[in-house]
């Protein structure tokens, strides 16, 4: 059941970068500055949220114990929590983007991404309070749990969708901390020589 929970954060996790990174063409040089703000501090915290997803992944496999499963869930949920925090952080530093309704996608976007901090910290919450003494218990609770962040994957996916319109998702596009994550170290040596 960890493999499931495993699988939802991981494809809840890329979901900033994938949804900032969708678009791509020309914008102006006052949004190209407002969006590399934004994605400079991008890159931190989606190596952060890729570090937790491994953690959880690696806590999965094997024959880890329920305590040692729900205390790596638990460490990675307060580090996307952490993360997500960050990501509004900069977001609301950066300040309104120089595009129409500005200070409401500015607004909107910091509002999502509190929201997706304080819901992993809530899911903290939820794993450390799994009685990982009845085995049969802790996976009903882990199954509760993939369901959530489901559901946050979802809404999170909505409310940062905005971001990613017109031109400021343009502009992001353009930005190195704001593409897919390791989307230029995903192919290997051989796909880059053509083999």
């Amino acid at each position: 059941m960890n493999k499931k929970l495993a699988v939802t954060l991981s494809g809840c996790a890329t979901l900033v970068v994938l949804t900032l990174s969708a678009c791509g063409g020309d914008g102006g040089d006052d949004t190209d500055e407002w969006a590399r703000n934004v994605c400079e501090q991008l890159q931190p915290q989606v190596e952060r949220i890729e570090a937790a997803n491994a953690a959880i992944t690696e806590a999965s496999e094997g024959n880890r114990s329920a305590e040692e499963v729900r205390e790596a869930d638990s460490t990675a949920f307060q580090d996307v929590s952490d993360a997500y925090a960050a990501l509004a952080d900069a977001v609301d530093e950066a300040g309104d983007p120089p595009v129409d309704n500005g200070t409401e996608l500015r607004e909107n976007a910091v509002t999502a991404l509190r929201g997706l901090s304080d819901s992993y910290a809530e899911l903290k919450e939820s794993i450390d309070g799994l009685d990982t003494s009845d085995q049969g218990d802790f996976a009903e609770g882990l199954r509760d749990i993939a369901e959530q962040l489901q559901a946050l994957g979802q809404s999170g996916d909505e409310a940062l969708s905005e971001l990613q319109s017109g031109e400021l998702g343009e502009a992001m596009s353009r930005q190195e901390g704001c593409r897919g994550p390791s989307a230029s170290a995903s192919a290997s040596p051989e796909e880059e020589n053509g083999e």
